[in-house]
């Protein structure tokens, strides 16, 4: 064998894996190398939320049709779907690129030359038939202009596949949420309506003893004033559960079948699982986010092989290869083949610094995709850490409230006692019915709000992206 031709082969080898990109090199992780308060043990003491799907997290079954549904019919989701397969379809394209593009044609013409321009002095009508396959502008891609803008197409696409996930992890914490603020007002309400009943038969005997002198027009008054708020109150629990509603139906998709009354206290008894939290670098694989910018970084990493390839020599090849007569049942005889070929090379000299621009411009969007990313992961970490630490400090409120609720339950008693043998006004008894409804109403709002971190735990670690199609 020729050793030109092996060196030419070689050579043409080594162009082809040519690519101007920067090494790409994953960015430090700017946070802690832990969460506060969370040591390593505890971290990987459970199992963690990228092993467990939302259908084994959440125990309810109410809450997991509406998930299901939501997974199903939510337009958002449906959007971010379509965009899905946009960008599948432009990377198809971009793809295409590094391939020749070959096309076949047959054409027939017929055409006349009248007499004064004809060679002969005669009119001559002649006819031409042509079967050819074209080779359009097939770029020799030396440089890795064509692969570099491939790869970061294919990384757009990617990108979009991972916000597409984190749609649905978003979409799951948001159903849940809602849910449990459903429970939450059913459990208020029930309270309200208890406390509406006792206020008006307070109210009642309030007005009887005024009638009959035993107690002031004032005691009434003040009962009166008790009653119309806790009627107040009641409606506007009741309108907060309707925009409830109407919220949980967008998100679901489809009208929502109302179930029955189901206070907070009958699902907050082993609502969810217990999750490991795991370490912060643990978010790198499995926070969808997250992976959608570093593929957003690889593609600006590649964009810059590309515009640096645009300061090289292109080399474009195009051609066609044939058969052509005057006659169409000669045009496949013998010696009716044709061919070109014209292969072009071009070589940027001045173009008003269009191309040190282009390259500027994609060092800059590189620079932006790293603080991006960066950012993605401090967002991260720091709804990882909000969770944490709400999961601690509302556990301890949850016990504290329900301390104030039983104190603020004895005063109403006292308070009740000491009005009835004539040592206390009616103002003391109203001022402690009123905190105790208001510590009823906060002690129900601190436990669904201890419900609702475990859920903001469970998509900030997220969500079990890989089991999202469960």
């Amino acid at each position: 064998m020729d050793p030109r031709n092996i060196l030419f082969g070689s050579l043409m080898t080594l162009l082809a894996g040519c690519s101007l990109a920067p090494f790409y090199q994953r960015p430090a992780m700017p946070t802690a190398t832990s969460y506060p308060g969370v040591n390593g043990a505890a971290a990987q003491a459970n199992q963690g939320s990228d092993q467990l799907g939302w259908r084994d997290f959440f125990t309810d079954t109410r809450l997991r049709e509406l998930i299901a549904q939501a997974l199903e019919n939510n337009r958002d989701l449906r959007i971010a779907m379509q965009r899905v397969s946009e960008a599948r379809g432009l990377y198809g394209i971009q793809r295409a690129d590094r391939l020749p593009d070959i096309s076949a044609a047959a054409t027939a013409t017929r055409a006349r030359v009248p007499a004064a321009l004809s060679p002969t002095g005669r009119a001559v009508t002649a006819n031409q038939f042509e079967a050819t396959l074209n080779l359009s502008a097939w770029e020799l891609d030396f440089w890795g202009r064509v692969r570099n803008l491939t790869t970061a197409a294919l990384e757009s696409y990617l990108a979009t596949e991972e916000a597409r996930s984190a749609v649905v992890i978003s979409l799951i914490a948001q159903v849940a949420t809602t849910y449990l603020f459903e429970r939450e007002l059913d459990e208020r309400i029930d309270i309200a309506r208890q406390t509406l009943t006792t206020r008006d038969d307070s109210s009642r005997i309030a007005k009887r003893r005024y009638e009959v002198g035993y107690a002031s027009k004032l005691d009434a008054a003040q009962a009166d004033a008790l009653l119309n708020q806790a009627r107040a109150d009641l409606a506007s629990l009741l309108s907060q559960r309707d925009q409830n509603y109407n919220a949980l139906t967008l998100l679901v998709g489809i009208p929502v079948v109302t179930p029955e009354n189901r206070p907070l206290s009958q699902i907050e008894r082993d609502f969810v699982r217990v999750l490991a939290v795991g370490l912060p670098s643990d978010l790198l694989l499995n926070r969808p986010d997250i992976r959608a910018a570093e593929h957003r970084l690889k593609a600006a990493n590649a964009n810059i092989g590309a515009a640096r390839a645009a300061f090289l020599p292109r080399i474009m090849l195009t051609g066609n290869l044939g058969t052509a007569s005057i006659d169409l049942s000669l045009l496949f005889g013998g010696g009716s083949s044709l061919w070109s070929f014209s292969p072009s090379l071009t070589l940027p000299l001045f173009d008003g610094g269009r191309n040190r621009a282009n390259l500027d411009v994609a060092k800059a969007r590189s620079n932006l995709a790293v603080a991006d990313y960066e950012r993605t992961i401090q967002g991260a970490f720091r709804e990882v850490a909000d969770a944490l630490a709400g999961r601690r400090w509302l556990t301890e409120q949850v016990i504290a409230q329900q301390a104030t609720l039983a104190a603020q339950t004895e005063r109403a008693r006292l308070a009740g006692l000491r009005y009835q043998n004539g040592a206390a006004p009616y103002l003391e008894v109203l001022d402690a019915e009123r905190d105790r409804f208001a510590a009823e109403q906060a002690l129900v709002q601190v436990r669904r709000a201890l419900l609702s971190s475990m859920v903001n735990l469970y998509a900030a670690l997220g969500g079990g992206a890989v089991h999202t199609a469960q």
